[in-house]
């Protein structure tokens, strides 16, 4: 998915992007057919840039993926940066000039150029190659066009506010119910039901529980807890304007993930570092984490005290469940702009929202 969202950013030649991925070069620079050849976009000099790419992937032993390149490049001190002492690094922050969409677009384009090596069995791990090292050395100038840029809510499709829901009416029922159900409960909304639940909810017009349950991020525990008020609006509603229900319900889950799924609960259940259970199947961090969020949207509780416990103190604990408590969304780029990303990490923010949804929602 990042791989095609870099294309569709992408402001080099079409045809060099496509036959770069599947490991194909194309040597001219102008195809003279896609849109970026025949409306090219304003070229920069890149010959800094690249060299500080080339300069960090060297330096950290060319064993990370492309967002920690981008990470150090920016000076971001994310956990998994000063775990491996990456902060201390001369080039660290160099480029913090300029931002992660910048620097994403730089690095790509150093792919492009074989100035280094994307790994795709090892999980996407930057390599520097030969022709990179030799430019560490000795730089020479290369234009470079940075990616398009595409605002939230652009190019929205007509008829609708964005939502990807079939009935927007029913949706801003829901939304309405969800505020009323979250007051009586005094939790913030978005523990009740997130947005993404709601759109299904408006699509796939649930009369039952059991319905209700296989909704994106809903899951038997929330459904039986705040569900029954949802399922009898939807179907009043569904009665008095005589909607034709989907004829078969989605079925959401994934039947060979159930086994990672049991796999995270026991080995959290026992207590075991984090690190060690996402080692235990060959998973990143990040893998791990949005498994996490996952099995905690869908309604199961974990309990990650222990793990929690150890890297964060009691008061900072405290001050990111409070944020949680009086937030109107639940997004971690959000909470992480709210909170301070010198304060704490997304990491640990992440754990935090993950406690705070186990604990108040399920």
């Amino acid at each position: 998915l990042m791989e095609t969202m870099a294309y569709a950013e992408s402001s080099v030649c079409r045809r060099k992007f496509i036959l770069h991925y599947f490991g194909e070069e194309y040597p001219k620079e102008n195809c003279g057919n896609c849109d970026n050849c025949l409306h090219p976009k304003e070229q920069i000099e890149g010959k800094d840039y690249i060299k500080l790419v080339c300069e960090i992937t060297q330096a950290i032993s060319e064993s990370f993926p492309l967002p920690y390149i981008v990470n150090i490049a920016t000076g971001r001190k994310d956990q998994q940066v000063t775990t491996f002492g990456h902060h201390r690094l001369p080039m660290y922050g160099q480029g913090a000039e300029k931002d992660e969409h910048f620097w994403n677009s730089v690095i790509r384009q150093a792919l492009l150029h074989n100035f280094v090596i994307k790994d795709i069995e090892n999980y996407g791990v930057i390599k520097l190659s030969d022709k990179g090292r030799a430019f560490i050395k000795k730089p020479t100038s290369i234009k470079i066009a940075l990616n398009r840029e595409f605002d939230e809510g652009d190019d929205e499709p007509s008829g609708g506010g964005g939502s990807a829901a079939l009935d927007t009416t029913l949706l801003n029922m829901l939304k309405g119910l969800r505020k009323e159900v979250a007051k009586q409960n005094n939790v913030p909304t978005f523990v009740v039901f997130q947005d993404s639940s709601l759109d299904d909810m408006a699509t796939n017009y649930p009369t039952t529980l059991e319905e209700l349950a296989q909704m994106q991020g809903v899951g038997k525990g929330k459904a039986q807890r705040y569900g029954q008020s949802f399922i009898e609006m939807i179907e009043n509603y569904v009665e008095e304007n005589e909607i034709e229900k989907p004829s078969e319900m989605v079925i959401k889950s994934v039947p060979n993930k159930s086994g990672l799924k049991i796999y995270v609960i026991q080995n959290i259940d026992k207590k075991v570092p984090l690190e060690h259970i996402a080692h235990g199947k060959g998973m990143k961090m990040v893998d791990l984490m949005n498994e996490m969020e996952s099995i905690v949207s869908s309604g199961t509780r974990l309990n990650l005290n222990y793990y929690i416990d150890d890297l964060m103190e009691d008061d900072r604990q405290e001050e990111v469940f409070d944020y949680f408590r009086s937030a109107d969304t639940d997004d971690i780029d959000v909470a992480v702009k709210e909170l301070g990303s010198d304060n704490f990490s997304r990491e640990e923010i992440q754990l935090m929202r993950l406690k705070f949804m186990s604990e108040l929602a399920n």
